[in-house]
């Protein structure tokens, strides 16, 4: 009943910056998290930032300071700013959802972040 479409992924050069976006559609009003997991080959999903209704934030320790996660005004669509971005957040990035009546999470198809130089 939630579907989920994350973009935003591509190639950048150490120290750059990419833009990430999440759009929810189908039955967003009983969404109550939204979060960024990303996953390396041959490792576990870790999850990266995550933002309630209320707009309450959290981040990994890797990634504080350097990454943003914010909502739009109709709270069906979030955004990760990744500044400084570094060798090891090579990874490919799934926008994730939790239905707060259900507790059944969902998952968008991932976008993949590489960066190189």
């Amino acid at each position: 009943q939630v579907q989920l479409v994350d973009s935003g992924g591509g190639l950048v050069q150490p120290g750059g910056s990419l833009r990430l976006s999440c759009a929810a559609s189908g039955s967003t009003f009983r969404i109550n998290a939204m979060d960024w997991y990303r996953q390396a080959p041959g490792k576990q999903r870790e999850l990266v930032a995550a933002v309630t209704r209320a707009g309450n934030t959290n981040y990994a320790d890797s990634v504080k300071g350097r990454f943003t996660i914010s909502r739009d005004d109709a709270k069906n669509t979030i955004h990760l700013q990744m500044n400084s971005l570094k060798p090891e957040d090579t990874a490919v990035y799934y926008c994730h959802a939790q239905d707060y009546i259900s507790l059944r999470g969902y998952w968008g198809q991932g976008t993949q972040v590489t960066v190189s130089s």
